[in-house]
């Protein structure tokens, strides 16, 4: 493809250029500029355009890329119709795979990235997970992500930051990326979908840079970039002035074009290398050379033209587009510029056909078609030719300063024309939404940009047709966009505010107004609700539906005490309403009030017993509570009611597993996984059974085959590092801890269950880490106790006592009943004070209740049995306690802790006095008690001679180990 080729759009944009005339100085240094070598320091690479609506920014950058084209250069144009960094990209690349220079990796990313988000948006929009014990909302979620970064998750939206709290962002983050971990299929279309930005830019940067290469110059234009700076300005900074994309070639050209001046917050650091170009309005040289080259030349015209115009490139180009040639054709009474701009087209149906499409804020032919009266359907060609009308992308529309004259005028000239043109376009736009629907549900269609345009268009028009009317409905439109989309909230308050500005309507305008200032605050979502709910005569339903949406945004922030106000309100209004007990008993149940979240599932699903979502709540609930028996009944019922609930079936599985009903827990999974192929989460709580079950090597299987599906699923990477830990795979156990903690899993019990498999292996460097950061985080007193006295144990091995003295005390002052705490406690005190001073502590250990084994328990209590009666030398009861632990089944992890506890006791063999001879050892190997059933691998002779007591228990630990699992990898 020739790399010359143009666009349509931009031959009518260079065949205009033709006729330039006027800012010489600025043509000249930017002709000046492209004549350098990019490598001279007086390159200039970044220029900023600017000055009010008018003034020819924009004509000026069109003349800047046409002056680049002829020097050889690619070139893109771009302006307000980019919403977010990924749409800029992409617009960058159609534009330059038109000249013959497609960036083909970025574009094959790109639609990787689309898909990936579509898929996201679909999934997240589901119900929950079974396990899932306080998930934000799907659209609160890629809101809290994205929205405040402006990625551009949701294209045609533009900025919405203030449409959720900042401190929503960091509560949700995590739990995000582990619910799209579990639907993605790798890591690495997780952090597309989380993190676009940073993934896309890369290689779009590399792929730019060998683009540029090809070429003198590569020059982008950022036009109308009041719009777009807030979007594009950190990450334009970061492009040109930081290593963080990597390198970009020295000859890319940035030019930016807008009202403002550029943000100092961004930009402060490097405006030395901005070149400033402000515009004013022309000098009367320049207007006057522009008139005569449109053969405008009569002085007194010429004078008036001027003195009308204020020299406004914009108008003077507009009047001299129609060459008058006597003054009195200028001066015309009329109280407004439009008149003028209109006054030499004689065709009165062309007159009026560029009145009537000023009344959209966009057009293309279709609603060209609808503005203008059926003699005029065929003039859109026409229209596109006036000076006033820009083509951008694949639509067009009025310059700004033209269309408000246009709108001024038919606003005052008639009233009654201008509602019934602007309800004809509002008709056409609800017409053009519902075929865009389909089947669709209104929460499907409003995921749909182009349903959310349309929309838009129709709450514009209708405002401005007759505003009393249409303003209830516009405002009620925020609410449900706020319930399905809250993304999209912003372009409902923009429209609300132009229409508003547009229709000289100040009800409209102060609304508008209104919530998009609440929007750009903190709490944004909440706060415009908040003021919609404070409109005087507001009725009940609209009351029931914004105290709806307040409480679940309130519910998302974790403001408990709030959202349940807003439910009760709800209630109060809507006693019936089932929506609203829902509401409050997921409050309830994110707050674990799993009580009252029960009561409330059960009031809904009593007032409607076909509530698909009220009976897996209510199920969840229990299970949650640990009814598993309960929970199973109304889970049956859920799936009575929906055969095809997959997290009904998985839920369901759950509690089945906990009953001990192994079998069938893997039969429902199954069948859940047969619904859906790529259900990871069914397949890795098949795992979960198989290793309730001790069957090891099966569970590790599970979750190889939930990880095939979905790579980027950290919470079954750290669940196959547990039952790798479990079985003597520490190997696997470490690898699979680091994966899941690389996928973003912060959980303090995975870096603690890392530091025991590192422990285990001898590394004590990397355990003493793990253990510390885990009692970093924000987990209970037991916990951290708990992560505090292991850390102290490999502050004990280091030769650091007093270290490990100061984690023990403070492990003591959070949980002093903790047996993890009581047990390194004596270990330290035994090794600090000499053994006899730890006496006391080990009888307490030994004396202590014996609990069930739990292999989830950090220090299992048949261990410190073990080890407490080794230190006291009662080797009876040691022998006794072993017994138990050498039965079958009993993990590998749980034989190398007693191993290590009696090696670690070993170690302090040589202190005076830790064991007396109390007769049970013999030169030739152990001495069964009298009346002790001997233990299978517990056998007379298994020491050497002289072995000593120890040593011979931990050969017989490390035989058993042997055959439970592989041992240390």
């Amino acid at each position: 493809m020739d790399r010359r080729r143009l666009s349509r759009q931009e031959l009518i944009r260079a065949r205009s250029g033709t006729g330039f005339v006027g800012r010489e100085g600025e043509l000249s240094a930017f002709r000046a500029n492209l004549a350098r070598d990019p490598a001279d320091p007086d390159f200039r690479f970044l220029h900023h355009v600017r000055g009010q609506a008018g003034v020819g920014k924009t004509s000026l950058v069109q003349r800047f890329e046409q002056v680049a084209r002829e020097y050889g250069a690619l070139t893109v144009y771009m302006d307000e119709s980019v919403h977010g960094v990924p749409e800029a990209m992409a617009e960058i690349n159609v534009r330059l795979a038109r000249q013959g220079s497609p960036l083909k990796a970025f574009d094959k990313l790109l639609a990787t990235y689309r898909q990936r988000r579509q898929e996201a948006e679909a999934a997240l929009a589901g119900p929950d997970e079974p396990g899932d014990e306080a998930p934000p909302s799907a659209g609160s979620l890629i809101i809290a992500r994205a929205g405040v970064a402006g990625l551009g998750l949701l294209p045609g939206v533009g900025p919405f930051a203030g449409a959720v709290d900042t401190t929503q962002v960091a509560r949700g983050t995590d739990r995000l990326r582990g619910r799209l971990g579990a639907r993605l299929r790798n890591h690495d279309d997780v952090e597309l979908v989380l993190s676009p930005v940073e993934v896309l830019t890369p290689v779009f940067v590399r792929e730019l840079s060998d683009a540029a290469d090809a070429v003198p110059v590569l020059a982008l234009f950022f036009d109308t970039y009041e719009a777009t700076g807030p979007l594009l300005d950190t990450w334009l900074r970061d492009l040109l002035f930081s290593d963080r994309y990597g390198p970009l070639a020295q000859n890319v050209l940035v030019t930016l074009s807008g009202r403002d001046a550029l943000d100092r917050g961004c930009w402060a650091d490097h405006l030395e290398h901005v070149t400033d170009v402000p515009l004013d309005a022309f000098t009367e040289a320049e207007a006057r050379r522009l008139l005569s080259a449109r053969n405008v030349t009569d002085a007194e015209t010429v004078d008036v033209i001027l003195r009308l115009t204020g020299r406004l490139p914009v108008l003077v180009s507009t009047l001299a587009e129609n060459r008058p040639h006597a003054a009195e054709a200028v001066d015309d009474p009329s109280d407004t510029a439009v008149e003028r701009f209109l006054k030499w087209e004689t065709d009165p149906v062309r007159r009026e056909a560029a009145l009537a499409a000023a009344l959209p804020r966009h057009l293309d032919e279709d609603v060209y078609r609808e503005a203008v009266d059926a003699a005029a359907a065929g003039h859109f060609g026409w229209l596109c030719t006036l000076p006033f009308v820009s083509g951008r992308g694949d639509r067009w529309q009025y310059h700004e300063v033209v269309r408000t004259a246009m709108l001024r005028l038919q606003r005052r000239r008639s009233p009654r024309a201008w509602a019934a043109r602007h309800g004809r376009l509002a008709e056409a736009a609800r017409r053009w939404r519902a075929d865009c629907a389909g089947d669709r549900s209104p929460a499907e269609c409003r995921w749909d940009a182009q349903w959310r345009e349309l929309r838009a268009r129709e709450v514009y028009h209708a405002l401005c047709a007759d505003p009393r009317t249409a303003l209830p409905e516009a405002l009620s439109e925020v609410v449900t966009t706020a319930e399905h989309a809250p993304a999209a909230v912003r372009l409902v308050a923009q429209t609300v505010r132009q229409a508003g500005e547009d229709g000289d309507a100040a009800g409209v305008r102060h609304w508008g107004e209104r919530l998009t200032d609440a929007l750009d605050g903190p709490d944004g979502l909440e706060r415009a609700l908040t003021a919609l709910l404070a409109r005087p005569g507001l009725g009940a339903p609209e009351q029931l539906a914004i105290h709806h949406v307040r409480g679940r945004e309130r519910r998302m922030a974790q403001r408990w005490r709030e959202a349940l106000a807003d439910f009760d309100r709800c209630l109060e209004l809507a006693p019936d309403d089932v929506r609203a007990w829902i509401g409050r008993g997921l409050t309830h149940r994110y707050r674990r009030d799993f009580e009252r979240a029960a009561e409330d599932f059960a009031r809904a699903l009593d007032l409607d017993p076909g509530s698909v979502a009220a009976a897996f709540h209510l199920g969840e609930t229990n299970r949650l509570m640990g009814r598993h028996e309960q929970a199973l009944t109304v889970l049956d019922r859920t799936l009575e009611l929906d055969p095809r609930h997959v997290s009904a079936h998985g839920s369901r599985a759950v509690c089945l597993r906990h009953l001990g009903r192994h079998e069938a827990a893997l039969t429902g999974l199954e069948r859940a996984v047969e619904m859906r192929p790529d259900y990871a989460w069914a397949m890795a709580e098949r795992g979960m059974t198989y290793r309730a079950m001790g069957r090891f090597t099966e569970a590790l299987a599970e979750f190889d085959r939930a990880l095939a599906v979905n790579p980027a699923y950290g919470w079954a990477s750290g669940a196959r590092g547990r039952v790798a830990l479990l079985s003597g795979r520490l190997a696997e156990a470490v690898a699979d801890f680091d994966r899941a903690a690389a996928l973003g899993t912060v959980d303090p019990w995975l870096f603690a269950r890392r530091a025991r498999a590192n422990e285990l292996r001898g590394a004590e460097a990397e355990a003493l880490a793990d253990y510390g950061r885990a009692a970093e985080l924000d987990v209970p007193d037991g916990p951290r106790a708990v992560f505090l006295a292991a850390r102290a144990g490999c502050l004990r091995r280091a030769g650091r006592p007093a270290e490990a003295r100061e984690a023990v005390e403070a492990a003591t002052a959070l949980a002093p009943d903790e047996l993890s705490v009581r047990y390194e406690a004596a270990l330290l005190t035994c090794a600090v004070r000499g053994p006899r001073a730890a006496v006391p502590a080990w009888e307490a250990l030994r004396d202590a209740e014996s609990r069930t084994p739990d292999d989830d328990a950090f220090t299992d209590p048949a261990v410190a049995a073990v080890v407490s009666r080794c230190a006291l030398a009662d080797w009876a009861g040691a022998h006794a306690v072993l017994t138990g632990l050498l039965r079958d089944g009993t993990p590998w992890e749980r034989l190398a802790e007693a191993e290590f506890g009696l090696r670690e006791l070993d170690g302090l063999r040589e202190s005076a006095g830790l064991w007396e001879p109390v007769g049970l050892w013999e030169p030739g190997g152990l001495r069964e008690p009298a009346g002790l059933r001997e233990p299978a691998g517990l056998r007379p002779g298994l020491d050497a001679a002289g072995t000593d007591r120890l040593a011979a228990l931990r050969r017989v630990l490390l035989e058993r180990m042997a055959e439970a699992g592989p041992g240390p990898s």
